[in-house]
């Protein structure tokens, strides 16, 4: 987990510092700090990040570009509110959690874990009308998760 957080912070602050158009140049920036890391890992890397391309006029393409702090807070509400609008209770064993949902609101729970940048969650897969599975990282507990999940939305209720 260490090298991804200390990719993830160079991949922000390479965007940040350079004009960068393509995941082919971002790759080769990350190789030139000792980074070699695959084009898959790089693109959820970049949207764990919730990396964006705006478009420039002065050279007539896009490039990437990093939200502000108060862009990411405010999405993270968001998701958060969606993620209290919809669950009903969590439950879980060794490796998954289950998430049960109101009928109709798998999809908008199981986006808002994915994307609420939990580290502990290795991803979720939403069922067909009320339930989310959350597959866990290795060694993550559903303790674990809950105490994450704690953090991130303290109003989140003891079942």
């Amino acid at each position: 987990m260490h090298d991804r957080l200390e990719r993830l912070k160079a991949v922000r602050t390479i965007i940040k510092n350079n004009h960068i158009d393509s995941q082919d140049k971002l790759l080769q920036l990350l190789a030139d700090e000792g980074f070699i890391v695959t084009q898959a890992t790089l693109s959820r890397d970049l949207k764990y990040l919730r990396v964006g391309k705006v478009w420039d006029a002065q050279v007539a393409g896009y490039y990437y570009t990093i939200p502000s702090d108060e862009e990411r807070r405010e999405s993270e509400r968001h998701y958060i509110q969606d993620f209290l609008r919809g669950y009903v209770s969590i439950d879980w064993n060794q490796s998954m959690v289950v998430v049960r949902t109101f009928s109709g609101h798998s999809d908008s729970v199981a986006l808002a874990i994915d994307n609420m940048g939990i580290e502990e969650v290795l991803g979720t897969i939403s069922g067909r009308d009320n339930v989310v599975f959350v597959a866990l990282r290795e060694g993550v507990s559903g303790e674990d998760f809950m105490a994450a999940m704690r953090r991130k939305v303290p109003e989140l209720e003891e079942d």
